[in-house]
């Protein structure tokens, strides 16, 4: 008997800390501590997307760049502080914008269900909601990470890939994440909407190589118009920006495919993918098949919402999405998820 009742105490405590510490995301995390979670972004989202239908690729973008730097833990949303600079004086996250939209979301919640949304999770929710205000792309994502507590601005541009990379070094970057090369191809489709400096792509218009002037991968026509908008001696603070999809670049849908196989791909990351095969093929089907492309896409978007996330103890649900809580206590959003609570506090 004695070992039965011991059996039974370590059983429960073992359900009683899965409760409490599971480590994973659910899809509803907030349905019993913050109903109103999901709503509130997704109405914040959609007012600012209806003045400026630029936000949804910017979002989305501000998601790839957070995940993509000690997983999707909100770290590309710190401010740097005295003694460190944070991800967002990294030169690839210079242009990210968007913050103040996480930072309205994280106010208005912190009124509603304060200590109990976290950061990571609204950008998540935001990038989401981005995908369908764009694409007409519906799909639910899972909940339940927590803040990171570092952000260092050199680790923002040893991990965000480079819009110089070839095929080779973009597969490395997305293996690194733990993406296969196919969901590399797939969330490329992120480019059908926002734009570009000219000095991301400036390299394939002037003094490409010693045999060509102009990137022989680009369409000749197109190169001319880019020439137009950029010119030689663009500095790196130029603010002319290109529309990274040249058919429909307010839409999010499979036409980046499309402008690829017309060689009207912008950046060398982007016509990149048709050096391979094995890339060059799932290409043509995306551009051949929309449907395809988006619930790809939007499988894709919730694997890399998954990058390394922080669940259960590890790291805290911010008050401010631009500051850690430095020290003060933070209540674990786990306690109240797993009981209906809310803080208080």
């Amino acid at each position: 008997m004695p070992d039965l009742v011991r059996f039974v105490l370590l059983f429960l405590m073992a359900v009683l800390l899965n409760v409490i510490y599971g480590a994973t995301l659910d899809i509803g995390f907030y349905n019993e501590s913050c109903p109103s979670a999901e709503e509130t972004v997704q109405l914040i989202v959609a007012r600012a997307y209806a003045s400026d239908p630029g936000i949804a690729a910017a979002l989305i973008r501000l998601h790839f760049h957070d995940c993509f730097v000690r997983g999707c833990d909100g770290s590309v949303l710190l401010d740097s502080t005295p003694g460190n600079s944070a991800e967002k004086e990294a030169i690839p996250n210079r242009s990210l914008r968007g913050f103040e939209i996480i930072d309205e979301v994280k106010a208005m919640l912190e009124v509603q269900c304060p200590y109990i949304v976290s950061c990571a999770d609204i950008l998540t929710f935001a990038a989401r909601d981005s995908v369908t205000l764009g694409g007409k792309i519906n799909y639910q994502v899972p909940a339940g990470r927590r803040d990171g507590l570092v952000s260092i601005e050199s680790e923002a541009d040893a991990n965000i890939p480079s819009p110089l990379f070839n095929a080779t070094q973009l597969i490395a970057n997305f293996a690194s994440k733990n993406l296969t090369a196919e969901e590399m191809v797939t969330l490329s489709g992120a480019h059908t909407i926002g734009v570009a400096h000219c000095n991301s792509f400036i390299n394939r218009l002037y003094n490409f190589s010693e045999t060509s002037d102009e990137d022989p991968t680009l369409d000749p026509t197109y190169a001319e118009i880019l020439k137009s908008k950029c010119p030689p001696n663009v500095t790196q603070t130029d603010p002319t920006v290109v529309s990274l999809d040249a058919l429909t670049p307010e839409i999010l849908d499979n036409t980046y495919y499309v402008g690829l196989e017309r060689n009207l791909g912008l950046l060398t990351s982007d016509q990149a993918l048709l050096t391979k095969p094995s890339l060059k093929s799932r290409v043509d089907i995306y551009a051949n098949h929309p449907t395809t492309w988006a619930w790809k896409f939007a499988r894709a978007m919730v694997r890399m919402g998954e990058i390394e996330v922080l669940t259960g103890t590890n790291g805290e649900i911010r008050k401010n999405c631009r500051v850690v809580n430095g020290g003060g206590f933070s209540f674990p959003g786990y306690l109240f998820q797993a009981t209906g609570v809310t803080s208080t506090s």
